[in-house]
């Protein structure tokens, strides 16, 4: 896989692969350029400082944590309807997203920390169930250190 990202950036990309790449990821394609315009936006205060943006991240990922359920399934249902929409909809509801990266970027950084939040939830609560996850880390941790310290 190495081998065909250095070919790739030796070659270069045509603008035909591009508009197939975001042709076939839409959404994710506007997502990404909602987030870097956010991210420009808050950085040089141009509506809105970087401040809001950290606090609605926080929030966002608390509110996640603390209304985990509840909201993991509203991110599920809104993505499930973006999926369904046409191409032409899902344009169109990427636009709005850039437009509100422009001028009111801590909501796109308060629906970042909702999926960190969404995110974090998931992780801990599976690994809390398997209960397997965390004392095989802790075991492989263990018997790293002390091979280590035998040599």
């Amino acid at each position: 896989m190495g081998q065909k990202i250095s070919e790739k950036l030796k070659e270069g990309v045509s603008v035909r692969e591009i508009e197939e790449f975001a042709r076939k990821h839409t959404i994710e394609a506007f997502s990404v350029l909602a987030i870097v315009i956010a991210t420009i936006s808050s950085m040089f205060d141009f509506f809105t400082g970087p401040v809001w943006s950290v606090l609605f991240t926080a929030i966002g990922m608390v509110l996640a944590v603390i209304f985990a359920e509840s909201l993991e399934r509203g991110v599920k249902k809104c993505y499930q309807f973006i999926h369904k929409q046409e191409k032409f909809t899902q344009m169109v509801l990427g636009v709005v997203k850039i437009v509100l990266a422009l001028f009111i970027p801590f909501v796109i950084f308060l629906g970042i920390g909702v999926l960190a939040g969404t995110a974090y939830h998931y992780y801990i609560r599976r690994c809390q169930i398997a209960g397997s996850c965390c004392s095989s880390v802790k075991a492989e941790k263990t018997q790293g250190s002390s091979s280590e310290e035998h040599d």
